[in-house]
């Protein structure tokens, strides 16, 4: 079982390499993802919605592949399009978490996320549903760290499925609005993203869930 693990761990950071060398421009430079898609015609979107499924697993950042999302397909289907991926892969990333075990992803997030998982333990739903609107966690390694802890699969389906919701359209009409960056269209898309972060924290105090030490 521990050699299966090592093995999964192994392609992760094996394959987060090799995007990383091949691919860069992919995280530098949002709109190459929409080079990249278009090539595949009317599969177009299936393929986005795949690679938003593994691409954080190999380090891609989730905002990137929304703004991607977004510059390809319009605010609308970027942003259903980046939903339907993102929880695929939260699921996917989720289940390996739970695969692997408390102990195993602590050696590869780092113990310092040790308090999380006891937090998460006690208030799971909410504090998920809290680090879906703030994304101060790296996404893929929230999914491990839930996936690891005694939440259940109910609580973090729905938190996730209801926390990336503004995010994600958010993302996504950024990403519409850069073809034209210096216009009223790109700024309120910032100011709407600073204000959804600014609600997801009205609703940590709300809740009185501690996040941090």
């Amino acid at each position: 079982m521990n050699a299966l693990k090592l093995v999964i761990v192994a392609i992760i950071v094996g394959g987060s390499i090799w995007l990383l060398i091949e691919h860069w421009n992919w995280i530098s430079d949002p709109a190459t993802v929409k080079v990249e898609v278009i090539k595949w015609g009317a599969w177009g979107p299936v393929v986005y919605m795949l690679l938003y499924a593994v691409g954080p697993s190999f380090l891609v950042p989730g905002a990137v592949m929304t703004i991607a999302g977004g510059l390809a397909f319009g605010t609308m289907w970027g942003s259903v399009y980046s939903l339907i991926g993102g929880d695929i892969g939260a699921m996917v990333a989720f289940a390996a978490g739970r695969f692997l075990g408390k102990s195993f992803v602590e050696r590869i997030v780092g113990e310092r996320f040790h308090a999380m998982l006891q937090r998460i333990a006690k208030h799971g739903f909410q504090i998920i549903l809290y680090l879906r609107f703030v994304p101060v966690i790296p996404y893929n390694a929230l999914n491990l760290l839930a996936g690891a802890s005694p939440i259940t699969f109910y609580d973090y389906f729905w938190a996730t499925m209801i926390g990336m919701i503004p995010g994600t359209i958010l993302y996504a009409f950024l990403g519409d609005a850069l073809w034209h960056p210096m216009s009223p269209k790109f700024f309120l898309a910032l100011l709407l993203i600073g204000a959804s972060i600014g609600c997801g924290e009205i609703y940590r105090r709300w809740t009185h869930v501690k996040i941090d030490d």
